[in-house]
């Protein structure tokens, strides 16, 4: 990737025996005014769970973004850090231009696509920023960034491919049909290299269409004809 180079160790899917499940689910961030927060993530099109208010005015709001196994939760007496320090939050989609086109529609003010210099992760801030996508469309490479009216942080990474043991074993969603469409166009462009490649036709295009996309999801190694 660049000039550096990723090393990923090798994963186990299998948990030693004790081990208890950790699944990382919700996210606490700060805000100032409890009400636009919520007309803001409302208008993101993320699903409101909650919205729990009691008498002596501890309320708790919780949304979930489309497709994510892990949530945000804003209020008032839920958090003690300064309004818009959280930075930094990530969501990760199949197809950033689309995702980013989706915001903009929304009258959301979303960055223009980025990648960094250093090739593996974000430098903090914006250093080493480099305008324009990742060179080669390169997985987990694309960025882009937004902040909510308090100026908590968001960034957007595209993920095309995952690296090795960092899929879902035996999950394989798509939050939308946008990003079933992307996975779709990526095992067709795939399909017709290798086919090119080898001189032959595929009948069975179905069944390996389908192993790739399930792979592609899990990090794991791509199909072949």
């Amino acid at each position: 990737m660049n000039d550096a180079e990723v090393r990923a160790d090798p994963i186990t899917h299998t948990p030693p025996p004790g081990t208890v499940d950790m699944r990382f689910e919700l996210a606490v961030i700060p805000v100032s005014d409890v009400d636009r927060s919520k007309a803001f993530y409302a208008g993101l099109g993320w699903k409101l769970d909650m919205d729990f208010v009691r008498s002596d005015g501890y309320r708790v709001i919780q949304f979930t973004p489309p497709g994510s196994p892990a949530s945000i939760v804003f209020g008032s007496g839920v958090a003690s850090t300064q309004p818009g320090s959280v930075q930094n939050l990530y969501l990760v989609v199949s197809d950033i231009e689309s995702a980013r086109n989706a915001l903009l529609r929304r009258g959301v003010a979303v960055s223009e696509l980025f990648h960094d210099a250093g090739g593996v992760f974000h430098h903090a801030g914006s250093a080493g920023r480099v305008d324009g996508a990742a060179p080669n469309r390169r997985s987990y490479g694309t960025y882009a960034s937004f902040a909510d009216p308090d100026g908590n942080g968001w960034l957007m990474q595209e993920v095309t491919v995952r690296l090795p043991g960092h899929g879902r074993e035996n999950d394989t969603t798509f939050g939308s049909p946008v990003e079933l469409a992307g996975a779709l166009r990526r095992a067709r462009a795939a399909h017709e290299a290798l086919e090119k490649g080898i001189g032959l036709v595929d009948d069975d295009w179905p069944r390996w269409f389908a192993d790739y996309i399930v792979l592609e999801q899990a990090g794991k190694p791509l199909p072949v004809l």
